[in-house]
């Protein structure tokens, strides 16, 4: 497996469309194995860590024919992209059929190829799980009944959208408690020991082709959440929790195997426990597109070891476009923040460049939009000086500032530093579309009395000479515009 840092920076590419796109490079659309060495240096510019493969698996022919009549589906597929053809909607990359590379892309000869290509880089390759369902024609359905939430005749006449008549025996489709059932998966069982037991072996195999996997849903599949999900219907949860069983059963063979957990409803630290290294931290993502500095800030105070446990992010495939959903200065500012902050961060491929329309999963083409390069050239180098600068290797701490009775704007500031071996950094950022003024007092006692100079990291050299008595006393006076960011280390003069 490839090295990856304690707090990984991740890629998040959509394999069939980014494929699909090389197609004038190379005459069509190659596999995994046949993409440029260009293709894959631009897919991980300096700083980036592991590369997500998103939607290798393959598909169900079942699933796709449901979206294809489905004429919600088919609405949404035609308002992001217009005059969308049957041959553009390639099914839900999360209806799986079987954990087999789709031949499409390549097979397994072209995932190790892929895998090897950027292992000569120095990163990692994280692909997909799905735990809480299967597609209706995946193998398991007619060969491992005993695998999934079982229902009975009365229940397909009275509920038919929710359960599934196999001919052989009747299955739940898929769902979540907050919403109706998903017409195209079935509902695996998480308190089958069998199914468990599959669950560990698929991982398993899983973790001879990357260096880890995210898990979709996975508070699905913990056992309060999928009692209540389920009740009767399920019997009693068993004494131990599905993940920390599965896990600990994987890392038997792949000790150093990544697991990321997409999570909500406040279930990241229960999973941290359960064995994720990782958890999505949508509360972060809500906070800052939605909510003030100060509930940011609250966020921030959890402990710094939970933290370095979170993946902060501004867009996924699940979520609006970050450059949509925020102004151009308002995005700058966010992707500076969660670049020097604890945790794994996740890019999604085309947030670069400033891409808009939000792509359902269900296509492999999207519409051409124009790439912002300043844009490009601001993400690139944010991650480049962050990784080149080795911050994220020390401790975080997050900052308090010091304001005026008559002027309170600094509250719209986040101020964190870190320490460590590389040095010592400080990163303000203005949360505000108005300019903000604070003082921020340093911790670092060793200032003393003597000159330090602090010199900005991302976007200019500057340097200021300022009083290790006035940073640590007083503070460091910050003046910033709406929506503006200091990154700055702080070192003795000539060091």
């Amino acid at each position: 497996m490839t090295e990856m840092p304690a707090q990984p920076v991740v890629h998040e590419v959509n394999t069939r469309v980014w494929l699909r796109e090389l197609g004038p490079r190379t005459g069509r659309p190659p596999g995994l194995a046949e993409v440029p060495k260009d293709a894959w240096d631009e897919l991980t510019p300096a700083g980036v860590d592991v590369v997500w493969l998103m939607g290798v698996w393959e598909r169900s022919p079942l699933g796709r024919s449901i979206a294809l009549g489905d004429p919600v589906l088919r609405a949404s597929f035609d308002a992001a992209v217009p005059g969308t053809r049957e041959e553009d909607i390639a099914g839900s990359p999360y209806c799986i059929r079987r954990y087999a590379v789709d031949e499409a892309l390549g097979g397994a000869e072209g995932l190790a190829a892929a895998r090897a290509a950027l292992g000569r880089r120095g990163v990692g390759l994280l692909l997909d799980y799905v735990p809480n369902h299967v597609a209706p024609d995946s193998p398991w359905v007619a060969e491992h009944p005993e695998y999934f939430v079982r229902g009975d005749a009365d229940d397909v006449r009275r509920d038919p959208a929710a359960f599934l008549d196999t001919g052989r025996s009747v299955l739940a489709r898929g769902r979540d408690p907050f919403f109706p059932p998903w017409p195209d998966v079935v509902q695996l069982d998480a308190f089958a020991p069998e199914l468990r037991r599959a669950t560990t072996e698929v991982l398993t195999a899983i973790g001879e082709m990357c260096d880890g996997v995210r898990c979709d849903m996975a508070m699905l599949m913990m056992n309060e959440v999928f009692a209540r999900t389920w009740g009767a219907r399920v019997g009693p949860p068993p004494e131990q929790d599905f993940w920390s069983e599965v896990l600990a059963g994987v890392r038997g063979r792949h000790p150093r195997m990544l697991f990321a957990a997409e999570a909500y409803w406040d279930r990241e630290w229960a999973l941290q426990e359960q064995g994720f290294d990782f958890c999505y931290d949508k509360r972060l993502y809500d906070r800052i597109l939605h909510e003030s500095a100060g509930s940011v800030r609250a966020h921030l105070r959890a402990d710094e070891t939970y933290q370095r446990r979170l993946v902060r992010f501004l867009e996924n495939h699940d979520e609006p476009r970050a450059a949509q959903t925020m102004s151009p200065d308002k995005e700058r500012a966010a992707a500076v923040l969660i670049a020097t902050l604890p945790g794994a961060t996740l890019w999604h491929e085309g947030q670069f460049t400033g891409r808009r329309i939000h792509l359902p999963v269900f296509l492999d083409r999207r519409v051409d939009e124009p790439p912002d390069q300043g844009l490009r050239a601001f993400h690139e180098r944010l991650l480049a000086r962050v990784h080149r600068s080795g911050m994220r290797t020390g401790h975080w701490r997050l900052l308090e500032s010091r304001l005026w009775p008559d002027n309170t704007s600094g509250l719209d500031l986040i101020a964190s530093c870190w320490t460590g071996d590389a040095g010592r950094f400080l990163t303000v950022v203005n949360l505000s579309d108005h300019r903000a003024q604070a003082r921020v007092p340093l911790p670092w006692p060793e200032l003393g009395q003597d000159t330090w100079e602090l010199t900005e990291l991302l976007f200019s050299d500057d340097r200021y000479g300022r009083s290790g008595a006035e940073l640590l006393d007083s503070g460091l006076y910050v003046d910033l515009p709406p929506w503006g960011t200091h990154v700055f280390s702080v070192a003795s003069p000539g060091s």
